[in-house]
């Protein structure tokens, strides 16, 4: 009986964003200590195509590689129910280019405004390991920005149920709701109860 860090005592996270890092590392501990750390890697992965899941799949095979080690790596897209689930995990560019305002502009000649946000963890327990992929989604609608643009485009996106964006939304309060959130709690209940 092994558990999925394989005795691991430390997971790296790729990511080179603090923000992100303290975010994912609050939620996986819920109130509770891991009995692992989880570590940022500034990784030079590339930038993939293709279906979120397959490029959160292959990242991980690649980070893997890189850090010789136990890691994970999350994809995330934010997708327009009219545009058939564009711009997707290709936001972070369109984002970049566009702002929010143009991301706003894109869905002018819709009525739908609806949207998602998705989040993918892919982790590996090292090289040559099948990663494993979990995924996390919240419905919601994409509205003018609202609130401070710390945090991508959490601004524009107004998840069902609540009258703030993302970015207005109380980070406690957040971190129970979010695509992120659902996706880490699969991936803490997978290594915490996974047994061979």
């Amino acid at each position: 009986m092994t558990s999925a860090t394989n005795g691991a005592k430390e997971i790296m996270f790729a990511t080179g964003n603090t923000n992100k890092l303290r975010e994912v590392v609050a939620i996986l501990e819920a109130g509770r200590p891991l009995p692992f750390a989880v570590k940022a890697a500034n990784l030079d992965l590339p930038e993939l195509q293709g279906e979120p899941k397959e490029i959160a799949k292959e990242k991980c095979r690649l980070a893997a590689e890189q850090v010789g080690g136990a890691v994970m790596v999350e994809d995330t897209s934010l997708c327009f129910n009219a545009m058939g689930g564009l711009p997707g995990p290709y936001i972070k560019w369109f984002l970049q280019k566009l702002g929010h305002d143009g991301l706003n502009r894109m869905l002018a000649g819709f009525e739908d405004k609806t949207g998602y946000a998705q989040c993918i963890f892919a982790y590996s327990p090292g090289p040559g390991a099948e990663p494993q992929v979990f995924i996390g989604r919240t419905e919601g609608r994409i509205v003018p920005a609202r609130g401070p643009a710390a945090f991508g485009w959490d601004p524009i996106f107004q998840p069902d149920g609540f009258e703030e964006t993302y970015a207005e939304l109380d980070k406690a309060v957040k971190n129970t709701i979010s695509h992120r959130y659902r996706a880490l709690d699969k991936l803490r209940d997978y290594l915490l109860n996974f047994k061979e």
